[in-house]
This record gives structure tokens, sequence and C-alpha cells, in this order.
């Protein structure tokens, strides 16, 4: 079949540019159309710099023109980025930590979503994999790691690096971890001020030998408050997973949380969204799928914010379980829990090296002025 030149560019016409609204067509972003029989050659270029831009970009103008045109046309997309320069809006040069490669925070919007649940079991998954992994548990007023991994009676020794006294991370399943539960007693509640809990996540941080790793995870508090802030201000995030459930009311949250990171004060790059609590499977109807919290909510919202899904998590008795006697679910062999959790790392570990390979490293971020601090508006 000879395909026409003038079918393709009418429906290139049906796709919006990310971010500007106009078709690609109108809006000068399709710079050239080649057709050789049934193969077809489009050259693109846009200016919205991100990775989730390009993806959805290339996806779209593949789909558009098999529905709209051909559906066996074998087609080459060359997509060209052309961003225009952006000032450096409160940032400075981060210094990473030494011997520490990636740094991923965790985090949602709403509390009780299971953040801390995906964090513990993405760590053991990583562990399981091969790579060296470390958690920071960063929830200064409700600590849950030293209970996930079955060390809360364990304390960090301190121990002599380099002339200069060093915290050594409590270590289980491969996983090196460090919290303010190892700190305080079960029934002591933590009441500190904002300063005082920035103070203790830096010496979490800084005064640790942490020694190398692949992956330093940071398990959030809910929110997007002072403590976000504080880790952002100290470290280098390398990128970001949001946890949600399906639900209306904590995909609000979640999406707060996404244009939090995606702030241009702030600046760290979202790995994707992560839908918990997905489904729930009976044991005896292993084949039905009841959808307690809404079906495809964070599927939903990842595509509507050109962010990457990176899988779900079903709910499932025996996750829950697992968290409350220290033995992360994923470490339940040959389940299909632990399939899960392998495939949701997986996908995070490929974005992040797409990340790697296509943007510079994320610079620590220093706010100056209440700028910083401000609701994020998204247009």
């Amino acid at each position: 079949m000879k395909i026409d030149k003038k079918e393709v560019l009418k429906a290139l016409e049906t796709i919006s540019v990310p971010g500007e609204g106009q078709n690609m067509v109108e809006s000068g972003a399709v710079t050239n159309v080649q057709i050789f029989g049934e193969e077809v050659e489009v050259d693109v270029t846009i200016k919205n710099p991100s990775l989730q831009a390009r993806k959805k970009t290339e996806v779209e103008i593949l789909k558009t023109i098999h529905e709209l045109v051909y559906e066996k046309a074998k087609i080459k997309v060359n997509l060209k980025v052309d961003a225009p320069a952006k000032p450096q809006v409160n940032q400075i040069k981060g210094k990473p930590i030494k011997g520490i490669q990636n740094v991923v925070a965790v985090a949602s919007g709403k509390g009780g979503v299971g953040k801390s649940t995906v964090t513990a079991n993405l760590a053991v998954t990583l562990a399981k994999m091969g790579f060296k992994v470390g958690l920071l548990d960063t929830d200064i007023y409700g600590p849950s790691m030293p209970i996930m991994f079955d060390v809360a009676n364990e304390r960090p020794l301190s121990i002599n690096v380099d002339g200069k006294n060093k915290m050594k991370p409590v270590e289980n399943y491969g996983v090196k971890m460090l919290s303010i539960g190892f700190f305080t007693q079960p029934n002591q509640a933590v009441i500190w001020r904002g300063p005082m809990a920035s103070k203790a996540l830096n010496q979490m941080i800084f005064d640790a030998h942490w020694d190398e790793l692949d992956f330093l995870l940071l398990d959030l508090p809910p929110g997007t408050g002072d403590i976000h802030l504080s880790i952002m201000q100290s470290l280098p995030v390398t990128g970001a997973v949001v946890v949600s459930t399906p639900q209306e009311i904590a995909l609000a949250d979640a999406r707060k949380g996404v244009a939090m990171f995606q702030q241009e004060a702030i600046n760290v790059p979202v790995l994707g969204i992560v839908e918990n609590m997905a489904y729930f499977t009976p044991e005896e109807l292993p084949e039905n799928k009841y959808f307690i919290f809404g079906k495809d909510g964070a599927k939903n919202l990842a595509e509507d914010l050109t962010v990457p899904f990176l899988g779900e998590i079903p709910l499932v008795q025996s996750i829950r379980e697992a968290g409350d006697v220290g033995r992360p679910a994923a470490l339940q062999t040959a389940s299909p829990i632990e399939e899960a959790f392998e495939e949701l790392t997986k996908n995070m570990v490929q974005e992040l090296v797409r990340r790697n390979k296509d943007l510079p490293p994320t610079e620590a971020i220093k706010i100056t002025t209440m700028a910083g601090c401000s609701a994020v508006k998204k247009k």
C-alpha cells in the first residue's frame, strides 16, 4: 500500500504538543514527513525536555498513524528537543555523599496509602537483585522501618572512620538502615519542632557510614512540608517515586506530591507513580479481582501528568502480616507478591537508568526566599 503524506499530516493534526495546547502540525513541531512505500519517517521538535513528554509524543505518533492511516506502516520518529534556556531558580550545586550512586525519595501526599510498605519491599527486592542498598526512614514522628525489618531492638554502633566517629547503620535482609526509631523508646512520642527534626535528619545522613551504595531509598513522611524541603536541601535526590491508592481522595494528594517535586525551585525528576492496594483477590476465588478503592486511579493519574506508571500492588493480607512481623513480603519466594514487587522494582530501575542517561545530575536546592515555599500552581 502506498501511504499518502497528506493523510499522515492530517492524522498528526489530532495530536497535541505536550504543554503547548496546539496540535503538532499547526505549532510547527512536525518539521518534516517522508514517505518511502510503507515506511513513514517523521521529524518532530518539542520544547518540553522531560522524558515523559518525549515518550508520550513518540507513542502517540506511532499509535495515531497506525490507527488513522495504515496499521502496518513502519514508522520512525526522529524526536528533537529545543527547550528554551531557563534561569536557575534558588538552586546550587549539591555535594553527593561519597559512595552513594543514586538517592531515590519515596513519597505520598496522603498517609495510610502504604508508602513505607512499598519502600521496604523495594529495598529488599533491590538487595535480592544484587544491588547495595541503604534505607533512611525520614519520618521523624512516625518511624516504622525498625518494625518492618525486625530490628526494633537494635541500636546503631559508633565506629571510627578516618579519625571521625560515625554511626554504623543497622543491617537486615541485605539493607542498611537508619531511623529515629532506633533512638527513641516504643512508647515515647517525638514532639520536636521543624528545625530540631531537620537537624536529626542531617545527622543520620551525614554522620553515618553508609559506605558504598547503589541506592539510598528515602522513606519520606506524608505531605509536602518542612521535612521534604530539608531533605532536598541536604541531598541531590536522583529521582522520586510517588505512592497512591486508586481512590480519588488519595489521588488528589498524590497529584500535589508530584507537583512538589516538579516545582521549578525543587526540580527533582519523578520516576513514576505506584498504585498500592489496587485490587483484592480472595484466596478461594483466585481469578476474581475486586476494586475496593476504585480501578486504575493512579494509572490514569500517571497518564494525565505524563509521568511513568511503575506498577500496581494488590491488597493482600500477607503483605500487612509480613510488615508486622518484620519480614517484608517481597521475600516470599515464588509468590505473586514477589513477582509484583519485582516488576515494580525493575520498572523503577529502568526509569532511573533513562533518567541518568538523558538528564544531568540533580542539584541540591537552596531555598532563599518564600517563593520556594509557595503553593504550586500547575498551568
